[in-house]
């Protein structure tokens, strides 16, 4: 049986309403990311949970202030591993391959923020580095962007990185499928 563990990304508060980088579709993703940690908590499956930090004068995540803080809902547990990055990718100057490898981790299960960016770049690094990703997509979340003056709406931001990560990187699945 392989070895499974849930990596959090980035559900820290400056993605919340109140926050300074508000994500379309917080609540619901974390309120789903808590069901999954839940379950993962219950079968004895590895919680991972990676938080961003931005130097001053970043519009978010800024080092040492209360939005660059993991959000209460999903907040780790004592002796759950933190690792911190700065870079979209978790696994660029992090230890976080080397500590997957360590508890002999073959399946990442990956959740968080914001899917067009961090969970994007990370969950395509776990699978060049020879890892099974599934991404729980309903306990992600992303925000609208724009490229060349074009609008794109959060929930096709969202598709469009589910639809090519899906294609080659990672297994889609929704919260219900992966409790199920």
């Amino acid at each position: 049986m392989s070895k499974q563990a849930v990596i959090v990304i980035d559900f820290q508060n400056d993605y919340l309403a109140s926050g300074s980088w508000p994500l379309v579709g917080i609540d619901a993703a974390v309120q789903n990311a808590k069901n999954v940690i839940a379950h993962a908590r219950s079968q004895g499956i590895p919680v991972i949970n990676v938080r961003h930090e931005n130097p001053p004068g970043s519009p978010f995540f800024v080092a040492g202030t209360p939005g660059a803080e993991i959000i209460s809902a999903v907040a780790p547990e004592d002796g759950e591993e933190v690792v911190v990055k700065h870079f979209p990718n978790a696994f660029r100057d992090t230890g976080l391959k080397g500590l997957l490898v360590e508890i002999g981790i073959e399946d990442v299960i990956i959740i968080g923020a914001m899917s067009h960016m961090c969970i994007d770049a990370t969950a395509r690094a776990a699978a060049d580095f020879g890892f099974n990703v599934t991404i729980v997509e309903d306990a992600a979340a992303t925000r609208d962007a724009e490229f060349d003056g074009l609008k794109v709406p959060a929930d096709h931001v969202h598709a469009a990185f589910m639809s090519a990560l899906g294609f080659a990187y990672a297994k889609i699945v929704k919260t219900e499928a992966y409790l199920g």
